[in-house]
């Protein structure tokens, strides 16, 4: 009896320590791969083209600059959809590319058929974690987005992001945050220019246990301006931008839901709703 638990004994250490093997092995070695899809809803006043948080930046830019050719751009509003395909390299490193496709109403014309009109590739990347340090982390997110159209005026949107984030607690639920946004708009005509967009602002976070994020940002943004020759059709401006975040996380801090709020001035207020739902291939 004495042999045979001593050898029941061995026999049950060795299926735990399989056990622990197995479960090593069949951790997931493949990175997050989703679309992260996202549904916008988006109002515009007369006059103005539609800049702040996004991106990219600009989207409504590249479906606005027609009004250059009128000088005229009445009131607007449009729903889009962006589609970026989003690989999570590591805890660090992310990259995607995707199209963007919208309809739109303006002034009292009915509203355009959905279609796509741009593509967009770019990453975002902590260049340094704080972990627990005195440094914050810093993150930068790029990316250049192509109008599909093939008119005079289509552009290329680049844009950059840079962010400090200090965590106050080891967890990292709740921190503050500072930032730097710049995004240039090249169109394709030597006829028409559209000047820098940059943007500062400051802004903190907040999780609570049950996963649910609110994030919140102010700032003010600096638009130089888009013109036609000599004329000056979307006037430079110099204005304050708020953007607010809800997001549901899992116990990985990967997003599963999303809404934001967003009121740039334009000078006159623009507002932008957003939802995001991720949809995952791989989520680890």
């Amino acid at each position: 009896m004495l042999v045979s638990f001593c050898v029941t004994g061995l026999a049950l250490g060795k299926d735990d320590g399989d056990g622990e093997e197995d479960a090593a092995k069949a951790k997931p070695a493949l990175p997050n791969f989703y679309l992260d899809m996202r549904t916008i809803y988006s109002t515009l006043p007369a006059g103005s083209l539609s800049i702040g948080f996004s991106a990219p930046p600009l989207l409504a830019t590249l479906a606005n600059l027609s009004a250059l050719r009128t000088l005229t751009s009445p009131s607007s509003q449009s729903v889009s959809i962006d589609l970026p395909l989003t690989v999570d390299v590591n805890d660090r490193l992310s990259v995607y590319g995707g199209v963007s496709g919208a309809t739109s109403q303006a002034g009292t014309d009915p509203w355009t058929a959905f279609s796509i009109f741009s593509f967009t590739l770019g990453f975002q990347a902590d260049i340094y974690q704080q972990n627990g340090g005195m440094f914050p982390t810093i993150t930068v997110q790029s990316n250049v987005s192509r109008s599909t159209s093939d008119s005079p005026l289509a552009s290329t949107t680049y844009n950059t992001i840079l962010e400090a984030g200090y965590a106050q607690n080891a967890d990292e639920t709740r921190g503050l945050l500072a930032g730097m946004q710049y995004a240039k708009v090249l169109v394709d005509t030597p006829l028409a220019r559209v000047s820098p967009d940059v943007m500062g602002y400051v802004g903190g976070y907040y999780q609570w246990d049950n996963n649910w994020k609110f994030t919140g940002r102010f700032g003010v943004q600096h638009f130089g301006g888009a013109q036609l020759l000599n004329l000056t059709p979307f006037p430079a401006f110099t204005q304050p931008i708020l953007r607010l975040d809800l997001d549901r996380m899992d116990d990985d801090d990967n997003r599963l839901f999303g809404i934001t709020a967003q009121i740039a001035w334009t000078p006159k207020p623009s507002y932008q709703l957003t939802l995001r739902t991720p949809l995952y291939a791989i989520k680890n």
